[in-house]
């Protein structure tokens, strides 16, 4: 079991693993966690050495459309593992990885229309480091286990589960949600995908506390 270590000391762990080709670090948690913003933060610090060497690419480009939720009876569980589209994370993966001095268009999930859309961000041949960030990147499940090889470094967010009950229910309050559909998201949907990722993800090469 890897020890917990600082924000710093990953920003330098990845810092030194980088170099001509490029890397893919995988940035995993539980919802809740802090996921983009630890890797926001670790673009910027990584950029503030060597400009635009470091991009992000986040999981939840790769939600499946309502449409197809809502025809599969799985719109209510949308951002549990079953309602993403592995195969095209790994395929992006793979062309990113093939590092042929090509763009790669990727998804973006914007969460103003909580739909993803494809296509729309650029990753250029300049990054050297490629974060990618999501929930599941780690899972010990037969479709998830497959990005593994597609990984160099892996990082897995340690937050208390009382911290991550917490954030998890004052984001849905701050969004307008109680009562009934508040127990709803939590008890659902949000709260089972927590205790998924904390009792079925493969080990991390490294923890990093964000408690």
């Amino acid at each position: 079991m890897p020890q917990s270590m600082s924000r710093d000391a990953l920003v330098d762990r990845i810092a030194r693993s980088a170099g001509e080709r490029r890397i893919v670090v995988a940035i995993a948690g539980s919802p809740g966690s802090g996921k983009s913003t630890l890797a926001e933060w670790l673009r910027d610090r990584l950029n503030a050495e060597v400009a635009g060497r470091a991009e992000i690419l986040p999981m939840d480009g790769f939600h499946y459309d309502d449409a197809i939720l809502n025809a599969r009876g799985h719109r209510p569980r949308k951002g549990a593992p079953h309602t993403f589209d592995v195969d095209g994370l790994a395929v992006t993966l793979d062309r990113l990885r093939a590092d042929d001095g090509r763009e790669v268009a990727v998804p973006v999930f914007d969460r103003k229309i909580e739909i993803a859309r494809a296509g729309a961000r650029i990753i250029g041949p300049s990054a050297r480091i490629l974060l990618v960030e999501g929930n599941y990147l780690l899972l010990d499940d037969p479709r998830w286990i497959a990005l593994r090889p597609r990984f160099d470094l892996t990082a897995m967010l340690d937050v208390p589960e009382a911290v991550l009950r917490e954030r998890l229910t004052r984001r849905w309050i701050d969004l307008g949600l109680s009562g009934d559909a508040l127990a709803a998201k939590l008890d659902g949907n949000d709260f089972p995908n927590m205790r998924l990722v904390l009792t079925q993800s493969r080990p991390a090469d490294h923890l990093v506390f964000n408690g």
